[in-house]
């Protein structure tokens, strides 16, 4: 009878950490921003963006290529790539980071959970510390997680020139809306 139960709890624990160890990953997550001035409102979307989380640890990182980034406007999509983001010396933008209170987040229960997340995001070929909060939609086996973080171009050393400086502004909005699937290796 010992056995049996002693049995029954290393069972439970091992599906405990099984489970709790998945990894979720997507590579179709989008990105969206906007930078409104009174003279202009520029807009572009990513639906490339690649990203993993570790649901044990709360490891989350983000990979986005510049070139993907689609804007009505096929010119001020020109400048953005050649410009100022310089997208052939700098093809990419990451996200590495962290949910710091993973815990309070069940991925086995349906429901809205807050994540507040900190890491560090590279654009440009600068890399700062960021801190923002995430609504995480945990739906069967799968989640949505959406966040908006403020960026401010000269903060990445993005040169924006005299001439269009009016057109483009200060802080920059950046919304991010990730689907996410258990990873299966």
């Amino acid at each position: 009878m010992k056995k049996y139960i002693l049995n029954i709890i290393l069972i439970a624990l091992v599906s405990n950490n099984i489970f709790s160890q998945t990894s979720y990953f997507t590579k179709s997550g989008k990105i969206d921003f906007f930078s409104k001035t009174a003279v202009e409102n520029n807009e572009a979307s990513n639906n490339q963006v690649v990203s993993t989380l570790k649901t044990e640890t709360g490891e989350l990182n983000f990979g986005v290529l510049i070139k993907s980034f689609k804007f009505k406007n096929a010119l001020m999509e020109e400048h953005f790539n050649e410009n100022y983001m310089e997208s052939t010396k700098f093809p990419k933008a990451t996200f590495k980071g962290k949910i710091t209170n993973i815990t309070a987040i069940n991925f086995g229960k349906n429901g809205t959970y807050t994540a507040n997340v900190t890491g560090e995001l590279m654009i440009h070929g600068v890399t700062k510390e960021i801190s923002t909060t995430a609504q995480i939609e945990v739906k069967d086996k799968t989640f949505n997680a959406v966040s908006s973080i403020i960026v401010k171009p000269a903060d990445y050393n993005i040169q924006i020139p005299e001439l269009v400086r009016e057109k483009i502004a200060k802080d920059v909005s950046i919304d991010i809306n990730i689907n996410y699937e258990v990873y299966n290796k």
